[in-house]
């Protein structure tokens, strides 16, 4: 599969600190990255402002401010690893882009807006969800994929359902016992 070496080749460049293929990694995904837009944008409200074009160029800023790119590890399905980061990074920049302006203020004096830490892409965030969808791939490899298509991919039950070849009832089933799952491992996580 000659578009799967050269997907290697561009993020073994970015992880070698080469970031001038960053914009070819974007058009060697740009159908998919598309398509999962769409799929979040389809439970936005009617007469949203940004369209999945649009969603997909703020995921591109997102993640080269704060360097999420740099922690792509060598390791595993690269292609999945990065559409999975993405379609969190999608979530979480629709759910603050719908938050009214007054509440992105903060009001604080100079020194405080001196001491305030930079915006750091954190690893161990991303330790912690992939730790939680190891475990719940140990019970069921169906349940992680349900969890990640549904969560970061925003797919819809029948459209998981034709990819895993089973029913929407199936899907249904796994959705349910993996959200009461993770909410007992977030849980503990918190105790």
């Amino acid at each position: 599969m000659p578009q799967s070496k050269e997907l290697d080749r561009v993020i073994d460049e970015i992880c070698g600190g080469r970031k001038t293929t960053v914009d070819r990694l974007f058009q060697l995904l740009y159908p998919e990255l598309r398509r999962i837009a769409a799929a979040h944008m389809r439970g936005e409200r009617k007469g949203h402002s940004w369209s999945p074009t649009m969603l997909v160029s703020e995921l591109y800023l997102e993640l080269l401010k704060n360097r999420a790119l740099d922690e792509v590890s060598g390791d595993g399905n690269r292609r999945k690893a990065f559409l999975g980061l993405s379609g969190f990074c999608m979530k979480r920049l629709l759910i603050v882009h719908t938050r009214p302006l007054s509440r992105n203020v903060v009001r604080a004096d100079e020194d405080t807006l001196l001491d305030l830490p930079a915006n750091v892409f954190d690893p161990e965030a991303v330790v912690f969800v992939e730790n939680l969808l190891a475990g719940i791939e140990a019970i069921d490899p169906r349940l992680r994929t349900v969890v990640e298509w549904r969560v970061f991919h925003g797919r819809t039950a029948d459209e998981i359902a034709l990819d895993l070849n089973c029913s929407e009832r199936t899907v249904g089933t796994l959705w349910a016992f993996a959200r009461k799952w993770l909410a007992v491992q977030l849980a503990e996580s918190n105790a």
